[in-house]
């Protein structure tokens, strides 16, 4: 039928048809339809889910997707149906390896109880922070990263990479947030038990800017799961997927995911605003 079409402006379409064999009404039907509503509207959904897939770097599936369709193109379809345009574009699966590594972290037991006790919403910012540590490996050796979030909006409000796993680690990046967050006081500060958190010279500093020091339960790795979750978006979507060559070449990568991470990635307790955009309607 293709070939028909293609050599109708040489022979008469009569001869063609006869001699390919294609049936004229078939042809004529084919050509000069009209493209069907359903197909002219897939089409446009596609350049806008192509759209916001690379504007993300390939970070999101289908769920998220539906919900910027919604929010920002005045899109309202199915996940389904988002999931079925993305698989009819082929767009790439993300590819993720797990790195095989524990960092020693050894910690005080004395006085660490648990004052957040999973209270992972609190009505208002720097009600309650909550911090961790993780391992990123570079240029053949690996890095370190502590973050500070705040609860409300899952925002995080400072982070510092280090080549050492130390408290003066902890001790930088709490100064950071501190400093980002206009020094508040009585909030609730969430870690794990790792020595960096429960050494002597973090203790006091919290207790110099009037903070509350909350511990995870040992064994309990959802007491603190709002910076685990952080972080495992953060390998899922971003340091999992590359190679880095060089410390600069990862600060560089962490700092281009936070602030994505911060200011465009929904975020499902936020009813799938960004951390910024939270805070702001508050």
């Amino acid at each position: 039928m293709r070939a028909v079409h293609l050599l109708r402006h040489e022979h008469a379409i009569i001869t063609l048809c006869r001699v390919l064999n294609v049936n004229r009404s078939s042809y004529y039907k084919h050509f000069n339809s009209k493209e069907p509503k359903r197909a002219i509207e897939n089409r446009n959904i596609k350049n806008c889910i192509l759209q916001i897939y690379s504007e993300a770097k390939c970070r999101y599936g289908a769920q998220k997707i539906r919900k910027i369709l919604e929010v920002n193109y005045g899109i309202c379809i199915s996940q389904g149906r988002v999931y079925r345009l993305m698989k009819q574009m082929q767009l790439p699966k993300m590819s993720t390896v797990k790195l095989k590594f524990k960092a020693a972290n050894k910690s005080n037991d004395r006085n660490c109880n648990n004052i957040l006790k999973q209270n992972f919403n609190p009505k208002e910012p720097n009600k309650a922070w909550c911090s961790d540590i993780t391992y990123i490996k570079a240029g053949g050796r690996f890095f370190y990263l502590c973050v500070i979030i705040d609860l409300f909006s899952r925002r995080v409000i400072a982070y510092k990479l280090s080549q050492h796993i130390d408290t003066a680690l902890v001790l930088d990046t709490f100064e950071l947030a501190l400093k980002n967050r206009n020094y508040p006081q009585n909030v609730i500060f969430h870690s794990d038990r790792g020595s960096q958190y429960t050494s002597d010279l973090f203790r006091k500093r919290l207790d110099r800017a009037s903070f509350i020091q909350s511990f995870s339960k040992k064994g309990h790795p959802y007491d603190n799961a709002v910076a685990e979750a952080f972080f495992k978006f953060l390998k899922l979507e971003e340091t999992n997927r590359r190679s880095y060559h060089s410390f600069d070449e990862l600060e560089l990568a962490v700092f281009e995911y936070i602030h994505f991470y911060n200011f465009n990635r929904p975020h499902s307790a936020n009813n799938f605003l960004s951390p910024s955009h939270f805070e702001n309607t508050f």
